[in-house]
């Protein structure tokens, strides 16, 4: 039987997801890829490399690439409606692990500063995109003038960590939806 790197590639990504960087073990990751350590080294090179091609992996997952379904959305209100209804169906999703494995992605260990930066980046992306999106609902003349784009979207990407914590606690996705609910009641109106 041959290897199928794009199997075990999605066992590493459901294993971290659940897990996280630091609870997943090599041992844990070539029972659940079905492969044995020096075929994870060949295939992945290592476990910082291996969770970072799983992350990248994670953030193609349908509903989960805002780089190209925020920008496309027809408003910046919209866009964000999308981004937390998209949160709540996923993050929920039976069958996977519950949260988002980005917002999640808690690296603390000094020793693993590379892959903690690399994953503080990924979250600076996804709020960068956020923004930009913002400040062209600002020039569109969709949000006041006066709106800091930066703060709006520094908030709605708390709200999508603090949606991650509570499903990971068991929340349901109908408590999602009300805190998506209550985070689009803070959008800012036209002025």
């Amino acid at each position: 039987m041959s290897f199928d790197r794009d199997a075990a590639l999605e066992a590493a990504m459901l294993l971290f997801w659940r897990n996280g960087y630091e609870a997943t073990s090599i041992s844990d990751l070539t029972a659940a890829m079905g492969i044995t350590p020096p075929s994870l080294y060949t295939a992945f090179g290592d476990k910082k490399r291996l969770f970072l091609e799983a992350v990248s992996r994670y953030l193609t997952r349908p509903g989960l690439d805002v780089q190209q379904f925020l920008p496309a959305a027809p408003s910046a209100r919209e866009a964000i409606r999308r981004l937390l209804d998209s949160a709540t169906v996923e993050q929920t999703r039976k069958g996977l692990p519950r949260g988002c494995m980005l917002m999640s992605a808690a690296v603390g260990s000094p020793a693993e500063g590379e892959v903690q930066e690399a994953v503080i980046a990924l979250r600076g992306l996804v709020e960068n995109t956020l923004r930009e999106r913002i400040e062209r609902g600002i020039g569109d003349g969709e949000l006041p003038v006066h709106t800091d784009a930066a703060a709006l979207a520094s908030f709605y990407l708390a709200i999508l960590q603090g949606m991650s914590t509570q499903a990971r606690d068991g929340a349901s996705r109908k408590k999602l939806g009300a805190l998506a609910d209550a985070a689009m009641a803070a959008w800012p109106g036209r002025a």
